[in-house]
């Protein structure tokens, strides 16, 4: 069962009708429940406690406290924690050296009192929007199943994050986001996802996939909330300025992003447009016809391809067979770039940033589902490379256009109760997180509105 946002569990917790300490202990009892299996890659029981007790204590002394202090929050397992070895969702990594300090996001969210419950599954090196991996085991969504009650991809990479908060497991599942690994995970199991501004937030001892587009960001089941986390992450609270629906303008994209929808996806979407309009944004049909040329801007083997050849060449070589087949795959992409072309990939991904932030000047938004279809069956997936690299690029296709714009996006969820999860995306150039933000606090409050 999902945990409630954070403004309702810190009244339940000033009204008396729970403690930090008891949630935790629930939280740690259903974490070794069957649903739970390949969500974590470990656990941290004991400390997670003491964080709970801590708050507990300090609530009980008068002590003002932050929004995350004494809640359950988990951590993706490419982020390093001290004395453990970062594995990163991969076999390659076992026997590397541990870490001997913190990754800074992990110890903002320590200093801020949150009790961190455990490292979380993840696609390995993050380099899938699936979710499966072949060494760990994969969790399966807990949102749905579809009619024939098969196990169904959560998205990834941050898969255990997603699964975490899904299940009630956590408040918020610290992740990150290359090309939607915040966000496609977000909208298959029905939460927010906030993919922030990249140079937002520091990316020191996460491990890396792709410099140039790595985001370390995270979901929750609330816009709110997604603002609080990012808070800590950032060190620095958006000034977040509430806005009402009415004036809003969404610039709906005539190009690529609205391609081969599902009928569910589709429906879903177009009944979200029709809510916020009678609300009184104004959604405005844009083509964008610069949308169509990312694949071409992005080859040969683009920026997460190149990137993470680098990271891995000496590993790739020695012991490319212990790499997961599709990973490898994706990565060999990037050894044949030279030196010319890769420097050619900034410039031509400068210049198009430039064209279509003056296309969006103006709107509040960019509006389109997360992703155009619904979870795949996790065996479908994992028994066809032909139908686990279609389904990785059309989950990928939307959610890239934030990362290659070095854009800030929400995803949201728009789907009816008893329906698949299906995902809202808003996204905006890079730096106009706070703006944003407060476009998705009026979208989501008309988006729960319509659900009641």
């Amino acid at each position: 069962m999902p945990l409630p946002d954070l403004h309702t569990l810190n009244q339940q917790v000033a009204r008396g009708e729970t403690t930090h300490e008891a949630l935790l202990d629930r939280v740690l009892e259903r974490a070794a429940r069957p649903e739970a299996a390949h969500t974590f890659t470990r656990l941290y029981p004991e400390a997670a406690r003491a964080a709970a007790r801590w708050a507990d204590a300090s609530r009980g002394a008068g002590v003002p406290l932050g929004p995350l202090a004494g809640w359950p929050v988990t951590v993706k397992d490419l982020y390093d924690v001290t004395g453990e070895t970062t594995l990163a969702g991969s076999v390659i990594r076992q026997g590397a050296p541990v870490a001997q300090a913190d990754a800074v996001a992990v110890q903002r969210l320590r200093s801020a009192g949150a009790a961190l419950v455990g490292k979380t599954a993840m696609t390995e090196f993050a380099f899938s929007g699936v979710g499966i991996n072949p060494h760990h085991g994969t969790p399966a969504n807990p949102a749905w199943r579809g009619a024939e009650g098969q196990p169904r991809i959560p998205g990834g990479s941050s898969s255990g994050a997603a699964v975490s908060v899904a299940l009630g497991l956590a408040v918020a599942g610290l992740g990150s986001d290359t090309g939607g690994s915040i966000r496609i995970p977000a909208a298959l199991c029905g939460l927010v996802g906030f993919k922030s501004t990249q140079a937002r937030t520091p990316r020191d001892g996460a491990f890396e996939l792709s410099r140039t587009l790595d985001t370390v960001c995270a979901m929750t089941r609330s816009v709110a909330d997604c603002i609080a986390v990012d808070a800590v992450l950032a060190d620095q609270p958006l000034q977040v300025r509430p806005r009402p629906l009415q004036g809003l303008r969404l610039a709906l994209p005539g190009t690529l992003m609205l391609d081969a929808l599902e009928p569910e996806v589709a429906a879903a979407f177009q009944r979200a447009l029709t809510r916020l309009s009678a609300g009184g944004a104004h959604i405005v049909e844009a083509p964008l016809p610069e949308l169509a040329e990312i694949a071409q801007l992005n080859a040969p083997g683009g920026f997460s391809a190149v990137e993470a050849y680098a990271v891995h060449q000496a590993h790739f070589a020695a012991e490319r067979a212990r790499f997961d087949p599709r990973v490898a795959a994706r990565i060999a992409l990037g050894e044949p770039v030279s030196a010319a072309q890769y420097i050619n990939l900034h410039d031509r991904r400068r210049g198009w940033i430039g064209r279509c932030r003056q296309a969006l000047a103006g709107f509040d938004a960019l509006i389109s589902p997360t992703v155009p279809i619904l979870p795949s069956r996790i065996e479908e997936l994992r028994a066809s490379d032909e139908a686990f690299f279609r389904a990785n690029g059309l989950l990928l296709r939307n959610t890239f256009v934030a990362n290659y714009l070095d854009g800030c996006a929400f995803s949201l969820p728009c789907h009816a109760p008893g329906e698949p999860p299906v995902g809202l995306m808003l996204t905006a150039p890079g730096g106009q997180d706070a703006r944003l933000a407060a476009a998705a606090l009026a979208v989501e409050a008309e988006l729960q509105r319509s659900r009641h």
